[in-house]
């Protein structure tokens, strides 16, 4: 095969590629819409872009984004979240259990009755504002609390609950 022949097998390299090609065109209307000043006052200029997927939603999709926008959640987030602080607390509790005096385990025993008392108010709520029953928690025993509170006062690691 001479120089001058060409295997019609290849491509042509004389001959742009049709993607670049149009590749060249895309880039050249982007920059001639930029150099217009097209992209000047988009929203989120600069910014990443604010991920918003309301699809799981439903018909309360409006409603959740006006309590998103307002910094807030539906109730029973709200709810939820002031259940997680008391679990939260009821949890340090048990981490200092192992060093705390008689008298101190006296405390603890009655502050942690206050907190299962508050905790199953507040799960209550939860359980009716939740939409379904996925979102329920399960109340807390003040006597399995207490063994944990025990158990954690003689040194044996707190199981999860």
């Amino acid at each position: 095969m001479s120089t001058s022949e060409r295997n019609p097998e290849l491509p042509d390299p004389y001959r742009p590629a049709r993607e670049s090609v149009r590749e060249t065109l895309i880039e050249r209307q982007i920059r001639e819409a930029m150099e217009e000043g097209a992209f000047d006052h988009l929203p989120h200029q600069g910014a990443r872009l604010p991920l918003e997927d309301d699809s799981a939603a439903g018909d309360w999709a409006m409603a959740h984004r006006m309590l998103r926008n307002a910094g807030a959640a539906p109730p029973w987030i709200e709810s939820d979240k002031a259940v997680r602080a008391l679990l939260d607390e009821r949890d340090r509790l048990l981490a200092r259990a192992p060093h705390r005096s008689e008298a101190g385990r006296a405390r603890d025993r009655a502050e942690l009755a206050r907190i299962v008392d508050a905790a199953n108010l507040a799960i209550e709520r939860v359980n009716a504002e939740a939409p379904t029953d996925r979102q329920h928690r399960r109340r807390l025993d003040l006597a399995t609390e207490l063994d944990r509170l025990e158990r954690a006062t003689q040194g044996e690691v707190a199981d999860g609950g």
